[in-house]
């Protein structure tokens, strides 16, 4: 395969993400700013996923390479456990031993905490169904029935859609923000960076159900779908 530049152009775009992602929270930039990057991060994604498919379309995806592309994803999964591991440490960290600054409780005096029975609930439900229909989608695909493969595969991009939309009503519904603390700043920190993996997610899988529609995905030949399933 030949070389590809759109790692790097990711990794810079990330970066301006970042970079605008702190300016946005101390009220710098408006939040415009903050979305047009990620809008060319999906853009680029589109691209870079194409040239893999022309690549592999082709024959350029040899057995050697198919796995390296399996190991590199399991890497990438590693990496984020870790990332994700931060956020749940100064989590426990703050609310099973509360300090005196946020008033030795949990939550800190003066935060309403929304309730595990309303919108996080929901969200759980969403998450653990779109588990089921992408494992639907998969046993389909394996078994060459394709309407299935395609109703389910769409129907979990729906899903990821409506965990989106959800997330961004529990936000609204919030009563407190990521100035307000330990309790704000870990709250929005692990959910905001779990619904952009959600975003991401949701986007690939629907950038495989187009090859699917197209028949580009074969029983034993749809590593993309696996890696966005993973």
């Amino acid at each position: 395969v030949q070389t590809s530049f759109w790692p790097f152009l990711i990794s810079m775009v990330l970066f301006s993400m970042l970079g605008n992602a702190v300016l946005w929270f101390n009220s710098k930039i408006p939040f415009l700013m903050l979305l047009t990057p990620t809008l060319i991060l999906i853009i680029m994604m589109f691209l870079w996923w194409k040239d893999l498919n022309r690549e592999s379309m082709i024959g350029y995806h040899t057995h050697k390479l198919e796995v390296s592309l399996r190991v590199g994803m399991l890497l990438f999964i590693l990496s984020e456990v870790f990332f994700f591991v931060s956020f749940f440490w100064a989590f426990y960290d703050a609310s099973l031993s509360p300090t005196i600054d946020i008033g030795m409780t949990w939550p800190p005096k003066g935060i309403v905490a929304l309730s595990v029975y309303s919108v996080p609930l929901l969200n759980t439900i969403i998450l653990l169904s779109s588990g089921i229909t992408v494992t639907w989608a998969h046993h389909a695909i394996m078994n060459n029935y394709f309407n299935k493969s395609v109703f389910s595969l769409l129907l979990t991009v729906a899903l990821g859609v409506y965990f989106l939309f959800m997330q961004w009503v529990e936000y609204n519904e919030a009563q407190f923000s990521m100035a307000d603390g330990v309790y704000g700043s870990t709250f929005f920190m692990a959910t905001g960076f779990h619904g952009m993996h959600v975003l991401v997610g949701t986007t690939f899988l629907f950038y495989v159900w187009l090859n699917l529609v197209e028949c580009k995905l074969f029983y034993n030949h749809h590593f993309s779908f696996e890696a966005a399933a993973w």
